[in-house]
């Protein structure tokens, strides 16, 4: 009953046609065939095949996938879990349903093809969304501190599927790892070496060509462009914080130069 009162519009839509083309039974064979496309179009654009929804599957299993790696789950990567979830304002439907997903993902012989083909087809040409979900998948490796080699292997499967080059996994490593070290920071000497190697440059880059690496960063990681590309906006919150991390390490970076004239 509700997926008839959901699809009506596609019930109506195909009865009528079907009645001009084929009288009483062209109303019903209508019907099927409105209420069958009504719920295609429905599943690919808003339901459990649109971008948005195949990426929050993908975020959370993947996810324990990536905590179970190294043989059993840690506190600091449950933890985390549930951080992401609580940054990004979940109601508890959504939160039953990430815990569901990430339990599913940390189960023995979980195939990662399973979230990650559909997924990749639907966003092989949004490098920014690609971006984005493997922050992510890095943060949770590291979120006791360091990534292992198993986990890593993950990471590096998740790169295969979504048609990722090992130099795009490591320079996207390389600036995760850094962000980590400049947000714990407790020298200014080590802020500004690991604030260039957030923005992807080194301390000798040009003005120019350093402004150029942080707006190219700042645009990957715009919120509403994400979203608009597939992103669920739940995660909207995921990326206004990278954005704000970009640009204090961009700030740090200007602050030091002004400093040396």
């Amino acid at each position: 009953m509700q997926n008839i009162k959901r699809f009506r519009t596609g019930l109506i839509v195909g009865g009528v046609i079907g009645f001009w083309s084929g009288g009483s039974w062209g109303i019903l064979f209508g019907a099927a065939i409105g209420f069958i496309i009504n719920r295609w179009l429905f599943n690919v654009l808003v339901g459990e095949k649109s971008p948005q929804a195949l990426f929050f599957k993908a975020t959370f299993a993947v996810m324990g996938k990536v905590a179970k790696a190294d043989g059993r789950v840690t506190e600091h990567e449950i933890q985390f879990a549930r951080d992401v979830m609580i940054r990004m304002r979940l109601d508890d439907e959504k939160k039953r349903q990430a815990m569901e997903y990430f339990s599913e993902g940390k189960q023995a012989g979980f195939d990662l093809g399973s979230v990650l083909r559909p997924l990749s087809l639907l966003i092989q040409r949004r490098s920014a969304v690609k971006i984005m979900f493997l922050e992510i998948q890095l943060q949770a490796a590291m979120a006791d501190g360091e990534i292992s080699a198993n986990e890593l292997a993950v990471i590096q499967q998740v790169c295969s599927f979504l048609k990722m080059s090992q130099e795009e996994m490591n320079q996207l490593l390389s600036r995760m790892q850094a962000q980590q070290s400049f947000n714990g920071a407790q020298s200014s000497q080590v802020s500004i070496e690991e604030a260039y190697k957030v923005l992807g440059v080194s301390s000798a880059v040009e003005d120019a060509q350093l402004k150029k690496a942080y707006r190219r960063l700042m645009s990957q990681h715009h919120p509403d462009k994400l979203v608009a590309k597939g992103l669920p906006p739940e995660m909207m919150q995921l990326a206004k914080e990278k954005t704000q991390e970009i640009q204090a390490a961009y700030d740090r970076v200007k602050m030091a130069r002004k400093e040396l004239g």
